[in-house]
């Protein structure tokens, strides 16, 4: 479980130092944990929530491997980075969809309320906070929601901002929040790399609670191993760009994703092996995503329009 919240600064909050030039990119990161089953929806069959969310926003979505949590939590981390713009449609989608799919109960007439845990680097938490607890009390008044941070542990560089209320209260609430925190120079600079605390599965994890912390989750710890035979001229797109599509694949899924040397070759053909690792779930994921790959590479063109 995360630690216990607090809901203002302690004395050692203040403003933080003068501010360093701003960087070279308008790009605007937003960190939050979620579980696993509701990653699983974030992800969708295939990727294909994923993948909708990113183009219906433009935002670019990444997930933290199905056994690599937030310290101190059993919960998986999920960054979305793009414009302002961009970060707040991909994270009003991904909002709706998992209120409706986790809090929302037929014939329940009030509107289901949920919580939302942005993870927020220590140096900007004072921006939130305020002065003596003012921007906290600010933006509580004007989303209507209740906004709490997790106290400093000196082993982390994040503290837990927790969001409860309506959809449409998380959503003014984020939307506050991001507010303050891109107008903190500091902010993207802290944020560093996308999951660079997630540990692996079962090994001790020093959190927010102290002591480690052994996560007990059996059916996580169950590990497969499939290999796919992929014809070599597929291999490319498998792979893509820098290894961008490969690296995207083994993010969404979970999965770890290796391939064979050139010459490599399943016994008797030509295709080189893909062995996938992971839970069956992240395996599934990768080998549906990896067959879309090749299929799409296999499709043949359209036909040329006819000339007049």
């Amino acid at each position: 479980m995360a630690s216990p919240d607090v809901a203002y600064a302690s004395p050692n909050d203040g403003a933080p130092p003068s501010q360093p030039p701003p960087p070279p990119s308008d790009t605007i990161y937003l960190k939050f944990l979620a579980s696993n089953a509701e990653a699983g929806s974030i992800i969708g069959k295939g990727g294909s929530t994923i993948s909708d969310f990113q183009s219906r926003s433009n935002a670019r979505i990444q997930l933290s491997r199905n056994y690599e949590y937030f310290p101190g939590t059993s919960d998986r981390i999920i960054m979305v980075s793009g414009t302002f713009d961009e970060v707040l449609d991909a994270t009003e989608l991904i909002l709706t969809k998992l209120v409706n799919e986790f809090y929302a109960e037929d014939g329940e007439e009030a509107e289901p309320r949920s919580k939302f845990r942005l993870i927020v680097p220590n140096s900007s938490c004072g921006g939130i906070i305020g002065k003596g607890g003012s921007m906290i009390k600010s933006l509580i008044e004007d989303s209507q929601a209740n906004i709490k941070i997790s106290p400093q542990d000196n082993s982390l560089n994040d503290r837990l901002v927790t969001v409860i209320g309506t959809l449409q209260q998380l959503v003014q609430a984020t939307n506050l929040i991001l507010s303050r925190l891109s107008e903190d120079l500091h902010y993207i600079q802290s944020m560093g790399p996308a999951f660079s605390y997630a540990l692996p599965y079962g090994v001790p994890n020093y959190g927010p609670n102290g002591g480690a912390k052994k996560l007990q989750n059996k059916k996580e710890e169950i590990s497969d191993s499939v290999t796919l035979g992929v014809a070599d001229e597929h291999i490319g797109i498998v792979v893509g760009r820098s290894g961008r599509n490969i690296s995207e694949i083994s993010q969404i899924s979970g999965a770890r994703i290796k391939i064979s040397e050139r010459g490599d070759f399943i016994d008797g053909t030509t295709n080189r092996k893909v062995t996938i690792t992971g839970s069956q779930r992240a395996i599934n994921v990768a080998e549906d995503m990896i067959m879309q790959k090749v299929a799409s590479a296999s499709s043949p063109p359209p036909p040329l329009a006819p000339e007049n």
